[in-house]
């Protein structure tokens, strides 16, 4: 195996992890919003991701042998990239999180997951027609296979539009954006780092809102510890760490598709820890996101299809 095929293969381990984590991590928002806010939750699972982070950088450091300090590069280009991208990443990541998480207090799940799931389409769009970005055919057709599959997956209920759905629906736009700013900025820098820069930003973003528009106590906070150290360590810590360094090495369809699992595991997570049964359609539906994906890695020269330059 050479070392692009090997680095693909990381990269698609280290998304399908993250997914995995996100889609566990369902539970744990799940019962911090019936004890907070969102912009406290938020908040809060950002204060410790950055805390966990900050040693992450040193230990990471360590592993690796590097002695460049905390930026980790004696470069200044390199530098205002990380802590640029990591601004613009936080800020972007921000939103999405208040959208998400102030949708769910309005609508179901089922129908949160379809129209999150989403961004799987909203990606390949804004890369097409506002980065110029070449989607072929195979993408596009994983993408809607995709689609399909959460719509199996998730959609139980009669569809209807209300205002948690549109919240949703923002969330899916700003997730959109941020794998792009991610796909955007990962290259190049510590991925560590600039998820460190990421959450900082989220933190004080959040803090700042929370104090303004929530009455945040230490009662709710410690009501919810369990759940904000997931979301924090787990989800935001580990899981948008893996983000960034997997998003660096694979194709940015392919990640979005494989990020979208998050939805798989979320029914599976409710399966094993809450006792949801799995009906025939979101087994139907969860092959076809496994077939998507399988499409989306398919070399489009393989089956005689031109992709330009």
């Amino acid at each position: 195996m050479n070392e692009q095929q090997t680095t693909t293969t990381s990269g698609i381990f280290m998304l399908t992890l993250c997914s995995f984590i996100w889609g566990t991590a369902f539970i744990a928002q799940s019962l911090g919003g019936q004890i907070m806010g969102p912009m406290t939750f938020n908040g809060s699972r950002s204060i410790l991701a950055t805390l966990f982070l900050l040693p992450a950088i040193f230990i990471f450091d360590r592993v690796n042998g590097r002695k460049d300090g905390f930026w980790g590069t004696a470069d200044p280009a390199e530098r205002k990239k990380l802590w640029h991208g990591g601004i613009i990443c936080g800020l972007v990541l921000t939103i999405d999180s208040l959208f998400q998480q102030t949708g769910m207090m309005y609508t179901s799940v089922g129908k949160g997951g379809f129209i999150t799931s989403l961004y799987i389409v909203i990606v390949p769009l804004l890369g097409r027609f506002i980065f110029g970005r070449t989607v072929n055919i195979l993408q596009w057709t994983s993408v809607l296979i995709a689609c399909i599959g959460m719509y199996f997956i998730c959609l139980n209920e009669s569809f209807s539009i209300n205002k948690g759905d549109m919240f949703i629906l923002g969330s899916a736009f700003f997730f959109a954006v941020h794998i792009l700013s991610v796909e955007h900025f990962a290259h190049g820098v510590d991925g560590v780092r600039l998820s460190f820069f990421q959450f900082a930003t989220c933190a004080v973003t959040n803090l700042i809102l929370m104090f303004i528009f929530e009455q945040p106590t230490i009662t709710q906070v410690e009501q919810a510890f369990l759940p904000i150290c997931y979301a924090g360590i787990m989800s935001s810590g580990i899981a948008y760490t893996l983000q960034i360094v997997g998003q660096a090495r694979v194709n940015v369809v392919l990640a979005t598709i494989l990020l979208s699992l998050e939805s798989v595991f979320a029914v599976l997570s409710g399966w094993l820890f809450l006792q949801q049964l799995l009906t025939m359609r979101e087994i139907f539906g969860c092959l076809l996101v496994f077939a998507a994906i399988m499409l989306a890695q398919i070399p489009p020269q393989l089956l005689g299809i031109k992709t330009k330059p």
